[in-house]
């Protein structure tokens, strides 16, 4: 008959105990997920933070300025009558001013001339500066042709509003060109006005010298134009 076994070396299964030991296993199994998650969640936010700070690498500020520029040295040339409030005030007080009664008939004619050649000036400076803008145009089909396609490919809302930045911004210099044109235009349109009244104002006082009597006309030889 075999010995008995001692109790102290009997295992002893206790189904309560079993079951609390699984459940806290399974707790720890649960918070090591969490953790794993959180650590996933935090990496690719800052994957998401890294990419909506990441620059873009299209830039068409530089061509923009150099356009900006190009128009401002095309107005800054303008001939003989820049755009002065000054001068255009100096202007219209003698060359474009009321004919005077006691200048020369000589200076008349002179006076004349030098606005004639004004509004020639003004309007080669207002072709000038059409042309300026006309050439800035191909540069800004191409400039809003690469920046809508950085928009489109843009992979963080950092590049997004670079890219819509600088679509303003040539947006902006195509209105400023415009803006030039339309200038240079009504200047010149406006010299040739001043001119036409000049001349008629000018036209009455050398009438009035002819009926003057004991005056009379005399003929003399001038040249107007070059």
């Amino acid at each position: 008959m075999p010995a008995a076994t001692p109790v102290a070396a009997q295992i002893v299964y206790d189904p309560s105990n079993y079951a609390q030991n699984v459940l806290q296993a399974a707790r720890a199994l649960e918070q090591i997920n969490n953790q794993i998650t959180g650590l996933q969640n935090q990496a690719q936010m800052l994957l998401n933070q890294a990419r909506n700070l990441a620059s873009l690498p299209q830039s068409s500020l530089n061509k923009i300025q150099q356009s900006i520029q190009r128009t401002q040295q095309l107005l800054g040339d303008a001939q003989r009558i820049a755009y002065d409030v000054g001068q255009i005030d100096r202007a219209f007080s003698t060359t474009y001013g009321p004919a005077s009664t006691i200048a020369s008939d000589q200076s008349l004619i002179d006076g004349a001339r030098e606005r004639w050649r004004n509004s020639v000036a003004s309007f080669q400076d207002a072709m000038k500066v059409q042309a300026g803008v006309v050439a800035n145009i191909d540069t800004h089909r191409a400039e809003m042709s690469s920046l809508v396609t950085a928009s489109q490919s843009a992979t963080g809302v950092l590049q997004a509003t670079q890219a819509s930045n600088q679509l303003i911004a040539l947006q902006g210099q195509q209105i400023a060109d415009l803006t030039a044109t339309v200038a240079a235009q009504g200047r010149a349109q406006n010299l040739e006005a001043a001119e036409r009244a000049a001349a008629k104002e000018q036209a009455h006082e050398q009438l009035r010298r002819f009926l003057t009597p004991g005056t009379g006309y005399r003929p003399t030889t001038v040249r107007m134009f070059q």
